[in-house]
Parts: structure tokens; C-alpha cells; sequence
């Protein structure tokens, strides 16, 4: 079991995309004018955007959610500082919750006291806001940032499900679509990208639509898709070169899938060095995985495992052949993605990164033995380790140092231990992981997984009963992630992201196992990379 499964996408499927005319990797010089000429426009916009706090704030989020937020990154933040430092007791309920997630999403600091005078003298929310659709649904959608004990916006989510459930029959204009929607999947817990060719496509629909951002929008996607095609193109001439999938015959052949990843965990366009380079960690970790999972025995195994320890090429002198092979190229590609730190950051980052793979063959190495004892572990033995096998660790501290921003001494020792981020974000991949695989592991034959643990241990009579449990997990671990958007002494906000990005990443990978009514990644992998949009 690895960060990608080997049941989320088929390499028929990949082929197909694989096989779709790629568009040209550069915008028309005209495009890029027009681009320039709207951006323009738009930047004047927020400069120029009235005193009216629900118009400030609809804009910027209609602005990030159309995925431009990028390119007013210094503006939006001007606005939001101004925000921060002020009071919203004269704000409705929907501006009020919009600014308040506005300002938690983007790293601002706020206080759930803003939405003291919405509630009664009894500490519940005013019966008379259920008739407010638009408020409720902006504090639905706000709720979903809320830290561990803010009892407020527990209240808030359940306050706002219930009356926007019994609201769907009685709206019009296509407004119900949009609470269900939001009921079943939140933005807070969309990948980025794909969300906003989603908003793209709904906001073209919408009667109040600002023509230049849509127009801006639609180019900016497709110049994005042009770059992410590039990456591809490197990532697979890299695999390709190296040559694993060839040489090894239970070896994953996933470049395309490895790279999706990276776009899920890094959306932003700026971040394309460091979307490549993981990409290469994901590719080998697959490797090693399956190594580990299905093909090398138990004893080649601890002779593996104590070779990594040692981090030395004359370690691996007594490795058969095909182990040999791995761990070269897990060596060569972890020293290079440490060299191109070293030269961008200057930061030696590497006895950081291989402490990661040291820490991850040790626990593919125990999964090995529950697996050939039989054992089946208690649910946290498994969480414990599981975080560990899924490669969270290994990406985040990577990513870490490879985006470079906000490393210092202080935030450095917080790499050890790994932060409960990194570990709150590994916990929701590896039960995503489980929920949508573990059929067609279980059949395999594979180590047990989450759902197997807590039927065992809470003795329940269905694996639906552990699988809506393990949905109440991952609900209570975004509470967790939402700790560090609160937090006084934090990891820099781009690693947050990046730990947000992944747990909602890991949703979109495994959810349609789960629950086929949404895309699969397969679908997902098209709309991204090779569908533009068209005008």
C-alpha cells in the first residue's frame, strides 16, 4: 500500500489520455496581450472595490475559486490584512461567514466571537436565519475551517445541514443544485484545480457574471494545462530514462497518475520545479512499494531494509540484482533532489530526506510481517504505520525544503517528529486509501486494512457500520489540519497547504471506489491535462 494504489486508475485508461493531441505549449502572442490587458482590469477592480465589505469579499473569492487568486496574490492580501484588523458587527450573516473563511483559508488569523450575535441567549443559533439560504450556506461552507473545541462552528455545521436539507425542495434557479452539492462535498475539501474548472463552468452559466474575469480565467486555465503538460513531459522522459518500469517486472508504470498527484498537493502555478521533483519520489516510492507488497520475500526484505538504513552504496553489495537496481535509483534521486536544494535554498537537505525513506522501509518492513505472521493490528498500530507506508511523510518534508519558504532553525526542528499536520494529513490518504481500495486489496490477499481493524476491534456486524466510522475520522482529522490554520507558532502556510491539498487530493484519488457517483481519477486526469476549455 502506497500514496497511489494499484486499483484508482488503469493503465488502458492511461494510454487513452496519454494518446490525446497535446495543445501547444505556449499561449498566442495575442493571448498573452489580452491576458495582460485583463488582468489589468482586474487588478484595478480590487484597487478601486467599494466600501461595501460582501462586494470586496465576493470578489476575491470569485477570483480565487475561478483559480486567478495567483495573480492578485498582493492585492487580496492588502484587502484581507485591512479585514483582519477590523470588526464585522454590522455584517449579515452571509458576509460575515464569507469573510471569516476568506480570512482563515488564506492564513489570517479570526476569531469564531463573530458569530456570537447570530445566536440566542441559550448559546444556539437564531431560528430565524433559517430562512436565510444564501447566510446559511456561506456559514456551512464556513464551518468546514474550524479548529479542534470550537464548539461554534460544530454547531454551525449541523445547524446549517439540517435547515439546507429541508430548503432543497422550496429553492429555485438552480439553487438547490448547489446545496447539495455543498452538502456532498464541501469547498473547504476540493482539489484546487479541479475545482476551479468546475467554477469555471458554473460561473459561464451565471446571469451576474464579470465577462474579463471569465475571459481571464478560461485563458489562464489553459495556459496552466499547457505548463502541467510540459511538466508531464518531463516527468515521463525522466521515468523513461531511468528505466525501472522495464527492468523490473512488478514494478508500477505510473508516471501520469504520480504526476497528478502534484498537481493535487501543488496547484499553483509557481511551485512547477517542486511538482516535477516529487513526482520522481512518488514514481520510486511505487517501486519500493511493490517490492515490498507483492514480490520480494521476507527475508530479502530485512536484508533490504537494514541496506537503507546505512544510506551507503557499498550497503547494497549483498542485495540481489533487482534490489540493487531500486536502491540506486533511490539513492541517485534523492542526492539530486537534495543537490538542487542545496544550489536554490542553501539548505542541506538531505540527511532529511532520507530519514523519511529510512522511516518508510521500516514500516513497509512491519507491514511485511503482519502480513506473513497473519496479524491484524489494533486500528491506531495501524494508523501509526499506515501514515508512514502512504509516503505523507516522505512528500511533506520534501516539499518542505523544496519550496523553501519559511525554513529556519525553528521550523527545521519541527521536522522531528513530524508535525501532527503531516501525520493528520497522512491519516486522511491512508483511510481514503482503504475506503476506496480495500476491496480489491482484501481479495488480493494484502495486509488488513482500517476497515478490517475496526470491525475486528469495535466487533461491528457490516463493513458499512466501519466505513461510516471511518468517515467520522477523517471529518474529525480535518478539524486536526484546521488546528494549524489557528495555530500562533505554525509551519509556513505554503507546508499547510500543501497538507490540506494532499488530504483533499487523496479524497478525489479514492473517493469513487467508494461511492461511484463521483469522477474517476481517470476522468479527473483528462479534464485536467488534456481537455482545454473552449470559449
Amino acid at each position: 500500500m502506497g500514496i497511489i494504489s494499484k486499483e484508482v486508475m488503469d493503465n488502458h485508461s492511461l494510454d487513452t489520455c496519454m494518446a490525446l493531441p497535446l495543445q501547444a505549449l505556449a499561449l498566442k502572442v495575442d493571448d498573452r496581450t489580452r491576458m495582460k490587458d485583463l488582468e489589468e482590469r482586474a487588478r484595478m477592480a480590487l484597487r478601486e472595490a467599494s466600501s461595501d465589505t460582501a462586494s470586496i469579499m465576493k470578489l476575491i473569492d470569485t477570483m480565487q475559486r475561478l483559480g486567478l487568486g495567483d495573480h492578485f496574490e498582493q492585492e487580496i492580501n492588502t484587502i484581507l490584512q485591512a479585514f483582519s484588523d477590523s470588526n464585522l458587527d454590522q455584517e449579515d450573516l452571509f458576509t460575515t461567514a464569507l469573510c471569516f473563511r476568506l480570512l482563515r483559508q488564506n492564513g489570517y488569523q479570526i476569531s469564531t466571537n463573530v458569530f456570537q450575535r447570530f445566536m440566542d441567549n441559550s448559546g444556539a443559533f437564531k431560528q430565524l436565519l433559517s430562512k436565510d439560504i444564501e447566510g446559511l450556506l456561506s456559514l456551512y461552507e464556513a464551518s468546514h475551517l474550524g479548529a479542534c473545541g470550537e464548539s461554534v462552528l460544530l454547531q454551525a455545521m449541523e445547524f446549517t445541514k439540517t435547515h439546507l436539507r429541508q430548503s432543497i425542495p422550496f429553492t429555485e434557479n438552480g439553487d438547490g443544485k448547489h446545496v447539495l452539492e455543498a452538502i456532498e462535498l464541501p469547498r473547504h475539501l476540493r482539489m484546487v484545480r479541479l475545482e476551479a474548472r468546475r467554477f469555471i463552468e458554473e460561473y459561464s452559466k451565471r446571469s451576474d457574471q464579470n465577462s474579463y474575469l471569465l475571459e481571464l480565467a478560461k485563458l489562464e486555465y489553459n495556459k496552466v494545462q499547457a505548463l502541467h503538460q510540459s511538466e508531464l513531459a518531463e516527468v515521463t522522459s525522466w521515468w523513461e530514462e531511468l528505466g525501472l518500469a522495464k527492468k523490473l517486472s512488478f514494478a508500477r508504470d505510473r508516471p501520469l497518475e504520480c504526476y497528478f498527484w502534484t498537481v493535487g498537493i501543488l496547484p499553483e502555478p509557481k511551485y512547477s520545479d517542486c511538482r516535477i521533483e516529487l513526482a520522481k519520489t512518488i514514481a520510486i516510492l511505487l517501486v519500493i512499494d511493490d517490492m515490498y507488497d507483492s514480490y520480494a520475500p521476507l527475508d530479502e526484505l530485512v536484508i533490504f531494509t537494514e541496506a537503507i538504513r546505512r544510506w551507503d552504496l557499498s550497503a547494497m553489495e549483498q542485495l540481489p540484482e533487482y534490489m540493487k537496481i531500486c536502491y540506486m535509483a533511490l539513492y541517485n534521486t534523492n542526492n539530486e533532489i537534495g543537490y538542487k536544494i542545496l544550489r536554490k535554498h542553501r539548505r542541506n537537505a538531505i540527511p532529511h530526506l532520507k530519514r523519511t525513506w529510512i522511516d518508510m522501509m521500516e514500516a513497509y518492513l512491519v507491514e511485511a510481517k503482519w502480513f506473513n505472521e497473519g496479524y491484524v493490528p489494533k486500528l491506531e498500530e495501524y494508523l501509526e504505520n499506515g501514515v508512514t507506508t502512504a509516503g505523507s511523510y516522505m512528500a511533506l518534508v520534501h516539499l518542505f525544503f523544496l519550496i523553501g519558504e519559511g525554513v529556519t532553525e525553528e521550523t527545521i526542528g519541527m521536522m522531528d517528529p513530524y508535525p501532527k499536520l503531516f501525520s493528520s494529513a497522512g491519516r486522511i490518504l491512508r483511510l481514503w486509501d482503504d475506503l476506496g481500495t480495500a476491496t480489491e486489496e482484501q481479495e488480493r490477499g494484502d495486509v488488513a486494512s482500517s476497515i478490517d481493524c475496526i470491525i475486528r476491534e469495535k466487533n461491528l456486524s457490516s463493513e458499512g457500520e466501519a466505513r461510516n466510522l471511518i468517515k467520522q475520522l477523517v471529518q474529525s482529522l480535518w478539524k486536526d489540519l484546521g488546528n494549524e490554520l489557528v495555530a500562533p507558532k505554525a509551519l509556513p502556510l505554503p507546508v499547510i497547504r500543501c497538507s490540506l491539498n494532499m488530504s483533499r487530493t487523496s479524497q478525489v484519488v479514492y473517493q469513487h471506489g467508494d461511492d461511484n457517483k463521483f469522477p474517476s481519477v481517470d476522468d479527473c486526469v483528462k479534464s485536467l491535462f488534456f481537455t482545454p476549455i473552449s470559449f
